[in-house]
């Protein structure tokens, strides 16, 4: 199944874990926020319609009457333009936040002053709650001052307001910034873990890709050893064949026969390789990959595919004390340096494949006695022999192994020099 489907699957297991009410109440709110998005004027003309018409109505009923102190000197339309003044800017609250408190403290200063005290003053801590969730904390602070000191100045014009206005109108400017830093906090924690979300979804993505293409890498290295060994040896014996065919008809079945067991073989381990990329094949072969317990067999192929080659063990070590990986990849340097001796060889040539165990290390050297004429860059081969030899590298590098690659001294022939680390090796 894909990633797509189990991620629905998750999102409706957890949408049936959440309570229907809180269910309702979080979408009805999502979809408010959505519509803020797309229309942010139109709420703001809400938000400012609504107190306008409340602080209206306050003033029409006379509402005002019940806070305002007893020598109260404000006309009543100078009431209603404070009214108006306290709620009409509330339009821009959420734009320019600061330049709405700067214009409703003047008019603070005259509520206070007259002894008004509409309600609507109390509409200033609309745009401070607005400069919390947005501003530095000066500004915080230069927003708080203006709320505060056309209430105090109130109080020493009025001290009988110093219960009813001061402590109250401070209490709920203490009440405003607290719950503004709550709701900031909780945005700004939010939207972190949004960030980490995505980043972390971005380096899974990278690394998806990073894994992919050294998976390619590896399926091509295990692709051209396996098509470029056995089509060399292939060639050799249909060679052979053809040449054996005209003298010796027994030798030429005997190069047909081997001809049939390479490909069978061939075909066997491409069959192996294709399978296990296939996810939904579950009948997909997963036989092991070639050990150095196959190393023999490897070289009677290559003998007879036309190479003489001889095989030397040196030290105390087996190919037990090397890991499968290991293993692998000594196997394929051996049947990738004896595929270009193959193919890329000029004159009679013998190879030998020496294995010398150390408690540290493995070294693996494969010589041959061509004149090597054929790997350099004026064959139009060479650059596929080239790509042979990187493969073999990129191998020894995933086990800190390293790998040399040249003519012999005084034009002799040709040699491959690997040296691999000991599993239990620590340096």
């Amino acid at each position: 199944m894909s990633t797509a489907p189990r991620d629905l699957d998750r999102d409706r297991d957890t949408e049936g874990t959440v309570p229907p009410l809180t269910r309702i109440i979080r979408d009805a709110l999502d979809r408010l926020r959505a519509f803020d998005r797309r229309r942010p004027r139109v709420w703001d003309a809400a938000v400012t319609g609504f107190w306008t018409v409340a602080a209206v109505l306050d003033y029409t009923s006379g509402g005002w009457r019940h806070t305002a102190h007893e020598n109260v000197t404000a006309p009543e339309f100078v009431v209603l333009l404070m009214s108006l003044g306290f709620s009409l800017p509330l339009l821009w609250r959420r734009t320019h936040p600061l330049a709405v408190v700067l214009l409703m403290t003047p008019i603070s200063l005259v509520n206070v002053w007259t002894g008004a005290v509409v309600q609507a003053s109390l509409l200033q801590l609309i745009p401070v709650f607005q400069i919390v969730l947005r501003s530095s904390f000066r500004t915080v602070g230069a927003a708080a001052l203006l709320f505060v000191v056309p209430v105090l100045s109130g109080g020493f014009r009025i001290p009988s307001g110093w219960g009813q206005e001061v402590v109250s109108y401070i209490w709920g400017l203490v009440f405003v910034v607290l719950l503004g830093i709550a709701v900031r906090t909780r945005r700004e924690y939010t939207e972190a873990l949004v960030e980490r979300a995505h980043r972390l979804e971005h380096e899974r993505d990278q690394q998806a890709r990073l894994a992919a293409a050294a998976e390619r890498t590896r399926i091509a290295r295990e692709m051209h050893d396996i098509i470029g060994h056995n089509l060399s040896v292939i060639t050799g014996l249909a060679d052979g064949g053809a040449y054996a065919a005209r003298k010796n008809p027994e030798r030429a079945g005997q190069a047909l026969e081997a001809i049939g067991t390479t490909s069978r073989q061939a075909l066997s381990e491409l069959r192996r390789l294709l399978g296990v990329l296939r996810d939904d094949h579950p009948d997909a072969e997963r036989a092991p990959q070639p050990t150095l317990d196959e190393l023999t067999p490897l070289i009677e192929r290559v003998r007879r595919a036309g190479l003489p080659v001889d095989l030397e063990l040196n030290g105390e070590g087996t190919a037990r004390s090397l890991t499968p990986g290991r293993q692998l990849t000594v196997y394929r340097v051996i049947q990738e340096a004896l595929t270009n001796t193959l193919k890329h060889a000029t004159g009679p040539t013998s190879a030998t494949v020496t294995l010398t165990y150390s408690p540290t290390h493995l070294d693996a050297r494969i010589t041959d006695t061509g004149t090597g004429a054929g790997r350099t860059a004026e064959t139009e081969e060479a650059p596929l022999a080239a790509q042979g030899i990187m493969g073999m590298r990129e191998r020894a590098a995933l086990y800190d192994g390293t790998l040399e690659a040249g003519p012999i001294p005084e034009d002799t022939g040709w040699q491959v020099q690997l040296r691999l680390p000991l599993e239990d090796t620590h340096q």
